[in-house]
């Protein structure tokens, strides 16, 4: 591993360990069990849409306290999706993040309120007065976070994903990175462009960053589901194969996927031209999903 990438590993842990105290006390007590299941569901992982947050923030001079908010937010939205994500009835997952999944520490029922209540935890985060954020930003992002987190972001790819999987003939390319544009893409999107919401800056620069980010993120991420090492991934690999999905492997080939994730981390990096050595970090987040598929 080379210095950069040492450093820029050093930065994301820093980040991922502010953003878990924060987590903590926003969070309920461990003592009843929606409380405990909550907390297991969103321990662990890189945290990379929360750097993105406090990066994009950063640049801008946010308060940190704003923008350990907005990371929280999107940790928590993200971590519900994986939690309604690995149920039985969606991709019937029982590893996450080197974890058991909720449905099976627990049970399906717990699962869902699980997903329910921190679906719920992320706009509370953001719409409270203790944040520090002006009410007139706090509308706007809470606005952005349901778009992204719904019908025409998250959720919707999700349906996509899963009507894919039935349908009389596969997705082709085309149709593929429109489902992951809103799957994956959309809460990276969101994650970006708080830090200009924030700091009261035009956010079209970080939503084309963050757009080739997350497309980059989710063709590294089929890359390890072929090539992986499940125990060093925390999660089952080789599923999509098994199931017959069209993934950027599956039609393009390990090798053209692969260059077409460099060519989104070289555009991710381009958007950011304007920002100069204040956008060094988030370059670097960029150069660091092309790791993940290796």
């Amino acid at each position: 591993m080379d210095a950069g990438l040492l450093q820029f590993h050093a930065v994301l842990s820093q980040h991922a360990t502010r953003v878990e105290a924060a987590l903590d006390g926003l969070l309920p007590p461990g003592d009843t069990t929606l409380g405990a299941a909550m907390r297991h569901a969103v321990a662990g992982g890189k945290r990379l849409r929360a750097f993105l947050a406090v990066e994009a923030a950063a640049m801008f001079r946010v308060p940190p306290g704003q923008a350990l908010r907005t990371a929280a937010a999107v940790e928590c939205i993200h971590a519900y999706s994986l939690v309604h994500d690995d149920l039985p009835c969606m991709d019937d997952d029982d590893l996450r993040r080197g974890q058991p999944t909720v449905h099976v520490k627990w049970d399906e029922a717990t699962a869902v309120l699980v997903g329910d209540a921190l679906q719920a935890l992320a706009f509370e985060v953001l719409a409270a007065p203790q944040g520090g954020i002006e009410p007139r930003l706090q509308v706007r992002l809470m606005l952005r976070l349901a778009q992204a987190a719904g019908a025409l972001g998250m959720v919707g790819g999700q349906a996509i994903d899963i009507a894919a999987e039935t349908a009389p003939a596969p997705l082709d390319l085309a149709a593929v990175t429109e489902l992951q544009a809103l799957k994956t893409g959309a809460l990276f999107v969101w994650a970006a462009e708080s830090g200009a919401i924030l700091g009261r800056q035009d956010p079209e620069p970080l939503r084309h960053y963050a757009q080739a980010f997350g497309l980059a993120f989710q063709i590294a991420d089929d890359l390890l589901d072929v090539g992986g090492d499940a125990e060093a991934a925390g999660k089952r690999l080789r599923k999509d194969e098994g199931r017959g999905k069209a993934t950027f492997v599956a039609l393009m080939g390990a090798e053209a996927a692969e260059r077409r994730a460099r060519e989104l981390v070289e555009a991710a990096e381009e958007s950011l031209a304007a920002y100069g050595s204040a956008a060094a970090n988030l370059r670097a987040a960029a150069r660091f999903v092309l790791g993940r598929g290796r």
